[in-house]
C-alpha cells in the first residue's frame, strides 16, 4: 500500500509524493487522514529550524484526523511526524475519539493545542480556579485554546495579540481583556486589573516580553514559554524571579516521551473532553486549504493574519 505526502524539496518548496506506506508496529493504528492541523513547528522544520527526533517520521505534520483502517472509529491524533499524509500511522495511546459536536475536519485542531495548553498550563503551571492567567499571542490556534480552557476551568483570562481584530476575537472567546501590543502597554493595563500580578503567564512571544513577564508576575507566579518569536536570547533581572519567588519553565511537546504524552491523553480525555462535548470549548478554525494547498497553507500562516487553526483537508 503506498500513500500521499508532502514532501519538502532541498529548495524548502513543497510538492505532492508517494511512498510505500510503513509497517505499523506493536501499538500503533493506521489513520484514513480527513485533517490536518498546520503548526508554527511545520514552517520551522521546513526551514531546518525544528528537526525532528530521530525515531520520528521526517515528513511534517503534528496532528490530524480521520477514521482507523479496520475499526472505521473516527478521531483525531498527536502524530509524531507524518500528518500531512492521506494516511498516517500513530500509536493508539495518543488518539482521542471525535467529539459528537465537532466534525472530523474541524477535529484535526484539537491536538497540538489541547496537548500543549493542557501539559504547560495545567500540568507544568498547575494553574487553579480564581487564579488569573495571561497568554502571550491569544488569537493564535495555542492561544485561543489556551483563552478557552483556562475559562471553562475557573480561571480569570487575559490576553495580548497584535491587532484590534485579533483583541476582539480573544475577548469574545472569553478573555476579560485583551491587550494590542503594538499600541499598548500590557503590563500597564493588567496592573491596573490585576494589582497583585498575574499568576500563570503562558508565552510564545519571548524577547522583551520575557521581562515584562517576570515584571508582571505575582508572588509566586508561574511563566512557562512554548515559543520565541521575539527572540530567544535577553537581558533579564533575576533578583526579581528572586524576591517573587517566581518559577520559570519551558518546554516543547514533539519531543517527549511516548509514557509522558500517553498520560496528558488520559488526562486530556477524562478531564478536557467533556468541556468540548458540552460546548465549553470549540476549535477555533481560520481557513481550510486542500490538501494540494499546503503551500497557501504556510503562506497564510506566515502572514501572522490567522486567527485560530489553519487546516488541510483531504
Amino acid at each position: 500500500m503506498k500513500r500521499r505526502f508532502v514532501h519538502i524539496n532541498p529548495d524548502q518548496s513543497l510538492s505532492i509524493q508517494t511512498e510505500a506506506l510503513p509497517t505499523l508496529k506493536a501499538g500503533e493504528v493506521l489513520i484514513k487522514v480527513q485533517g490536518i492541523g498546520i503548526n508554527r513547528g511545520d514552517l520551522l522544520q521546513r526551514k531546518g529550524l525544528y528537526p525532528p527526533p530521530k525515531d520520528a517520521s521526517p515528513i511534517m505534520g503534528l496532528e490530524v484526523a480521520g477514521e482507523i483502517i479496520g475499526s472505521g472509529e473516527p478521531v483525531c491524533a498527536l502524530t509524531h511526524g507524518a500528518g500531512y499524509c492521506d494516511y498516517t500511522i500513530v500509536h493508539a495511546s495518543q488518539c482521542l475519539p471525535l467529539p459528537s459536536n465537532v466534525d472530523i475536519v474541524s477535529a484535526a485542531a484539537l491536538p497540538e493545542a489541547v496537548f500543549t495548553v493542557w501539559h504547560n498550563v495545567f500540568q507544568r503551571c498547575q494553574l487553579s480556579a480564581g487564579e488569573s492567567f495571561l497568554v502571550h499571542g491569544g488569537a493564535s490556534g495555542i492561544g485561543s485554546m489556551a483563552i478557552q480552557m483556562a475559562r471553562a476551568f475557573g480561571a480569570r483570562v487575559y490576553a495580548t495579540a497584535g491587532s484590534d481584530d485579533k483583541c476582539r476575537a480573544c475577548e469574545q472567546l472569553g478573555a476579560i481583556k485583551a491587550i494590542n501590543y503594538q499600541t499598548q502597554d500590557f503590563g500597564n493595563e493588567l496592573r491596573a486589573l490585576e494589582p497583585t500580578g498575574i499568576n500563570v503567564v503562558l508565552d510564545m512571544a519571548g524577547g522583551d516580553f520575557i521581562q515584562k513577564n517576570i515584571n508582571l508576575a505575582a508572588d509566586d507566579g508561574r511563566i512557562c514559554s512554548i515559543a520565541f518569536v521575539r527572540g530567544s536570547k535577553v537581558e533579564i533581572n533575576f533578583a526579581t524571579v528572586l524576591m517573587k519567588r517566581l518559577t520559570l519553565t519551558a518546554s516543547t511537546l514533539r519531543a517527549q516521551s511516548l509514557a509522558r504524552k500517553t498520560q496528558m491523553a488520559q488526562e486530556i480525555h477524562a478531564q478536557v473532553w467533556p468541556k468540548i462535548e458540552n460546548g465549553e470549548i470549540k476549535p477555533v478554525i481560520d481557513s481550510v486549504f486542500a490538501f494540494e494547498e499546503a503551500e497557501k497553507a504556510h503562506q497564510r500562516m506566515t502572514s501572522g493574519e490567522h486567527i485560530g487553526k489553519i487546516l488541510l483537508k483531504i
